[in-house]
């Protein structure tokens, strides 16, 4: 059983009773008639072969009071792209593919990089930012909720727990973070448990009592990939495009809002997804590559606070760290043991053992260029330098027949 007790800046709403699934969608679908929402779902081609996506159309398609689902299609072929037409028509809503690798769209991004952003690297982050461009150039919907591709066990009710704290017209939120349990035979969730919990435990030793700390602090699961947000403040927001993507976000978030218009929301009892390597000797890859882009984040973000960083600084936070990730592992064994649970203390130790290694690379990394990958740009500075480019973007997708009408 949850409890609602609030910790921190951010309110957290708890599912306290099972509420029916068809009665809370009764009530969005009046909550949405002036407030139409959008599904955006980043997804490669190849998760069309994998049942994850397959259970999510399904669950998707019963949700009737969506207005738009977007599919930011990335790494796929034209024959991949026509499939995904056909696959994706079972969503029984209007739907957009907006396949990112069409020529008129990879022409479009390449122009905007030389004109305004430089560089962007493919990814996560790239994908929800042309979507992004794409929901701001329609002006249809004005709210969005994003979820991965890889959910397993997709239940609806889930989306409708994401959306509902944006589109209530008597609350006053504008960003929602999920928030869950993720555990199967054993706990997961390791760069939560054994990274950023302890990494924020050794920044406060260090740095004392700080906003954004005790923003981050109070996130029960500040890397899930599952956000609603209302339209105006995804003209804003400066998307990471590495795989500091949700932490990156979260920061954001709070640069334009004022903490009070910002929850989290238990969208379910237990979460499972694909999960990553840990790639403990090979720092560009897995969660060891994420962890290190985690750490960057954090400690740009700090160092932009005004937070002095120094080469002592370092040495002395790579020690706390060391000290509290040593007693999360102790924590989580008795979390385990009391609950029955599978616990591998070795690949616990190994996992810290990575992260703590990924965390000396990212504080090498930031010395050597304190500013590093520039996020990319808001569209609202994308249409200042070029007031064509949502226009483009809108005819490259019809185009190519990526919209489908219901």
């Amino acid at each position: 059983m949850t409890d609602f007790h609030q910790r921190g800046p951010i309110t957290t709403l708890p599912r306290l009773v099972g509420r029916d699934i068809d009665a809370v969608e009764v009530e969005l679908a009046l909550h949405v008639l002036g407030h139409p929402v959008a599904l955006l779902i980043p997804a490669l081609a190849a998760e069309m072969d994998r049942p994850a996506l397959a259970g999510i159309v399904r669950e998707v398609a019963k949700a009737r009071y969506v207005d738009t689902v977007l599919v930011s299609l990335d790494r796929a072929e034209p024959a991949q792209f026509a499939r995904a037409l056909d696959y994706f028509r079972a969503l029984r809503h209007r739907t957009v593919v907006l396949w990112n690798d069409a020529p008129s769209i990879v022409a479009l991004r390449v122009e905007i990089e030389r004109r305004v952003a430089g560089p962007i690297a493919p990814g996560k982050g790239r994908a929800v930012w042309m979507a992004f461009g794409y929901l701001l150039a329609e002006d249809r919907c004005r709210a969005v909720a994003l979820h991965d591709a890889d959910m397993v066990d997709y239940d609806r009710s889930l989306l409708a727990n994401l959306v509902l704290p944006i589109v209530h017209p008597r609350l006053r939120f504008d960003f929602c973070k999920a928030y869950y349990a993720r555990f199967s035979d054993r706990l997961h969730g390791r760069v939560t448990r054994l990274l950023v919990r302890p990494f924020l435990q050794a920044l406060g030793d260090l740095v004392g009592r700080h906003p954004f700390l005790s923003y981050l602090a109070a996130f029960r699961y500040p890397l899930a990939g599952e956000i609603a947000l209302d339209i105006d403040l995804v003209r804003l927001l400066r998307l990471p495009g590495d795989w500091g993507f949700e932490v990156g976000t979260l920061a954001e978030v709070v640069r334009h809002l004022s903490p009070t218009r910002i929850c989290q929301a238990e969208i379910t009892d237990r979460f499972e997804h694909k999960h990553q390597p840990l790639s403990p000797g090979d720092a560009g890859r897995g969660l060891h590559r994420m962890a290190v882009d985690i750490v960057k984040h954090l400690l740009r973000t700090l160092a932009a606070a005004g937070v002095p960083i120094n080469q002592g600084w370092f040495n002395s936070m790579r020690v706390s760290y060391q000290r509290y990730a040593e007693d999360a592992i102790a924590t989580y064994y008795g979390v385990a043991a009391f609950n029955g649970l599978r616990f591998d203390r070795h690949a616990e130790e190994l996992a810290v053992e990575t992260f703590s290694r990924a965390l000396a690379g990212a504080c090498d990394q930031f010395v050597a260029d304190p500013l590093g990958t520039p996020a990319l740009p808001n569209w609202a500075r994308v249409a200042a330098a070029m007031p064509e480019a949502p226009a483009r973007l809108l005819a490259a997708a019809r185009a190519v027949g990526g919209v489908l009408e219901r």
